[in-house]
């Protein structure tokens, strides 16, 4: 059963004991003000049986930012980071003001695979130029191609599992939140 890595009682102080031991865990890049939107992504990643480092779920987290201890939420996140093996950082028109995505892909960069998630709506050309250069996931297919990967699992299997639903379901737990169709290259 996946978890959110935060609850995991090891944690890791590199990404060579991460990838030493084979662990899948994404970290979920946001802007606070797409909370539930992360949300909705983190949970989809563990229904399918993919860790997540997600900080909604980290206590420590939140006490260090309640006591506006900025030393003590820093090392949480690169905590979270370390523990991690990709990172996806979710993009919306509320990333380009957010203050902590672009040091958590800069923390993150050579320590995880990094991937670009586009919340619904975000136009061919509108992503920040700091993410660019990163593969992007573009649409619920493309998540679950991402899913289907990171797991090594048969997306077809993870269907009839129901670990995943497909971009065509009307009932798919991102519809709200990300795009439905296949998109072209970016």
């Amino acid at each position: 059963m996946a978890l959110n890595r935060y609850y995991y009682p090891t944690k890791y102080e590199s990404r060579a004991s991460v990838i030493a031991l084979g662990i899948k865990c994404v970290f979920i890049s946001h802007q606070q003000r797409d909370k539930n939107e992360a949300r909705k992504i983190a949970d989809y990643l563990i229904n399918a049986g993919v860790d997540v480092y997600f900080d909604e779920y980290d206590g420590d987290l939140r006490i260090n930012h309640q006591s506006n201890d900025a030393k003590a939420v820093t090392d949480s996140i690169r905590k979270g980071i370390s523990n991690s093996s990709h990172m996806l950082v979710l993009v919306s028109p509320n990333t380009l003001y957010s203050t902590w995505v672009p040091f958590e892909i800069g923390y993150g960069y050579d320590k995880t695979d990094l991937l670009v998630l586009c919340l619904k709506g975000i136009p061919k050309g509108g992503l920040p130029e700091y993410v660019r250069s990163a593969p992007i996931i573009r649409d619920i297919w493309d998540i679950n191609q991402f899913i289907s990967n990171t797991l090594n699992r048969d997306r077809e299997q993870l269907f009839e599992s129901t670990k995943l639903f497909s971009h065509r379901n009307n009932n798919n737990p991102l519809s709200d939140v990300m795009d439905n169709l296949i998109s072209e290259t970016y």
